[in-house]
């Protein structure tokens, strides 16, 4: 599949002790990062896809902490979040424990849908704590709440809430400017997890993926997966599959989101929750990037 690099990312202050660490442009594999803490103790929220650009971000951190995070959170499972876990040994990797079965599971497989990018012998390491509903954590004086919201985005999401800051890095389950993506987790339980976020009262959201935001980002998202509904409960109607429903429906107001392509795949979830499977009931990835190059005429373009 064809490859195309990215600009490199950059570690940002959004709050006191809250630092982002954003990718442009956040097409595929170009996902945000963050680190919080008061300069003493500080935990990393996710890393990168690639040893370069991991190595990018531990050269971030270090500008502006004193020694390396000694916790590190993976939001969920997938390589552009977890691949750069090796670039950071000192940390405690914690997750969800489903993300864990997960991370082993998958191994390095993102390595193999896009084989012509320099990964950089990237290693999987696996969360070696794990939590089930929620877990505080502290960095310094800053409090953080890791949050499941069950399966969303995948079945292992974890978001992570600042309260006293009302910072919200929001993992996969959020995306600015970028196409949501949610066959390997659940539509619904999407829209459910959107609505919980909103809950929380967030000033700043910080997305898996595109610039960091506010909570305008929370409609923006449950806007696309609500159409996603509307056009699959359509196409099911007219007997289409969801390739031919898709090609009928196009991506209608979200033309401008990056990665336009995730519609086929999030149809074929969409479809599978309306006729009554399970939420995160496994779906064939490969066999839907396959349905999204058709969609495209060409394969999805990985930008890390």
């Amino acid at each position: 599949m064809t490859a195309g690099a990215g600009a490199p990312g950059r570690l940002t202050e959004i709050a006191d002790g809250v630092h982002a660490f954003v990718q442009p442009d956040g097409g595929w594999c170009l996902n945000n990062a963050g680190l919080v803490g008061d300069g003493e103790d500080a935990v990393l929220v996710d890393t990168a896809a690639t040893r370069a650009r991991a190595e990018r971000l531990r050269g971030e951190v270090l500008r502006v902490v004193p020694r390396s995070p000694r916790l590190l959170v993976s939001t969920h499972f997938h390589g552009d979040h977890t691949f750069g876990n090796c670039v950071f040994p000192e940390a405690v990797v914690v997750a969800h424990e489903r993300a864990r079965e997960d991370v082993t599971g998958a191994g390095l497989h993102l390595t193999g849908l896009w084989p012509d990018v320099c990964w950089g012998g990237v290693e999987v390491v696996a969360p070696q704590l794990t939590y089930r509903d929620r877990l505080t954590v502290h960095a310094g004086a800053v409090r953080a709440e890791l949050l499941h919201p069950g399966p969303a985005h995948t079945t292992g999401d974890t978001v992570v809430w600042l309260p006293e800051q009302r910072v919200l890095f929001a993992g996969d389950l959020v995306m600015n400017g970028v196409t949501p993506f949610c066959p390997m987790g659940s539509l619904a339980g999407s829209v459910e997890a959107l609505r919980m976020l909103r809950g929380l009262r967030p000033r700043t959201v910080v997305p898996g993926h595109g610039p960091v935001g506010g909570p305008e980002l929370l409609d923006d998202n449950e806007g696309y997966l609500l159409r996603l509904q509307r056009i699959a409960a359509d196409g099911l109607a007219a007997g289409l599959d969801p390739l031919q429903t898709a090609r009928e429906a196009g991506p209608g107001p979200y033309g401008d989101l990056l990665d336009a392509e995730r519609l086929v795949p999030n149809l074929h979830r969409a479809y599978q929750e309306a006729l009554g499977g399970e939420r995160g009931a496994p779906l064939d990835i490969p066999a839907l990037f396959g349905e999204m190059t058709r969609y495209l005429g060409r394969s999805p373009v990985c930008r890390a």
